[in-house]
């Protein structure tokens, strides 16, 4: 069993600490922001020298690229219905897929966003549409865009299996191996599915997504869940702190969709302070790791 297991690591320094930091923390994978995540970043580019910088770093941490996603901007909302806030949204993701294939990593994630105007199928085909944008921006490259499924507070779309293959359905079967998903534990727990229940219960998750898609995810974010079952809040703990608790997670890790993806945690840091020229890997990190490691071999629980 193959688990890439790694984190959004703080790139307090540069994206070049974080892959270090990642690599002192003997991480198999990694997520990063290529840029400020509260703005649009709709014209900001990746500069040759931290390329240079990033790729080094990367291969010193012995993290391959294809195991690096990028976390897009959280203020891009593709499903909106103003218009110009959707051309200001799409011109982000755009280039945020520009950066990250510039980057050479293996995926770029985002959140779909807000039908604020409550007709969600109409925002579904606007997420649509602003993926095809970027992709016929980057015309060629391994980097793959990926919608994030939602926590399913208020109008946002993407909560759901269906709502996530329509949105692929929107992809040009020319380029649609170009895209996929991911599945963030917490947002899954809130917005309903009791990975918690039993074994069956989550893998029948994965199995609706999977069949929805066509696909198995792309990568995981492994959360634990602040709120309850159901309470829409996106309010990520370290694994087994919140109300999900450590069982799904060594049966999520069992499940052969694990394997072979990116794993990775964006649950709090010990020290989120941490000075720029300082390499070491955050403890709570390295801690929750090495717990994952520990229930992925625990084959004997079967809830």
């Amino acid at each position: 069993m193959t688990l890439l297991l790694g984190a959004h690591c703080i790139d307090t320094g540069g994206i070049p600490m974080a892959a270090r930091r990642a690599g002192n923390g003997g991480m198999r994978a990694l997520q990063i922001f290529s840029a400020i995540p509260k703005f649009y970043n709709d014209k900001v580019s990746v500069k040759p020298d931290r390329l240079a910088r990033f790729v080094e770093a990367l291969d010193a941490a012995g993290i391959a690229p294809a195991h690096v996603i990028v976390h897009a901007a959280y203020v891009l909302n593709c499903a909106t219905p103003d218009a110009e806030k959707w051309e200001r949204a799409a011109a982000g993701l755009a280039k945020e897929f520009e950066r990250s294939t510039a980057l050479g990593v293996g995926g770029v994630c985002f959140h779909p966003g807000a039908a604020t105007d409550g007709d969600r199928e109409a925002a579904i085909a606007r997420v649509s549409e602003a993926m095809r944008r970027a992709l016929a921006v980057v015309p060629a490259s391994h980097t793959r865009l990926l919608i994030e499924n939602t926590a399913g507070a208020g109008t946002t779309v993407g909560r759901t299996p269906a709502e996530i293959g329509a949105m692929l359905d929107g992809i040009p079967a020319a380029v649609r191996p170009r895209t996929g998903y991911g599945l963030d534990t917490c947002h899954l727990f809130a917005s309903g599915y009791d990975l918690a229940g039993s074994r069956a219960a989550l893998t029948a998750v994965l199995d609706a997504f999977q069949a929805a898609t066509g696909e198995p995810p792309a990568f995981f974010h492994l959360n634990d869940s602040e709120g309850a079952l159901g309470s829409n809040r996106d309010r990520h703990v370290r694994v087994g702190d919140g109300q999900i608790g450590p069982a799904a997670f060594g049966w999520l890790l069992q499940d052969p969709r694990a394997q072979d993806v990116p794993l990775i945690l964006e649950t709090p840091q010990a020290h989120p302070d941490i000075a720029e020229d300082d390499d070491t890997p955050d403890a709570w990190d390295v801690a929750s790791i090495a717990r994952l490691q520990a229930l992925a071999a625990e084959t004997s629980r079967d809830g």
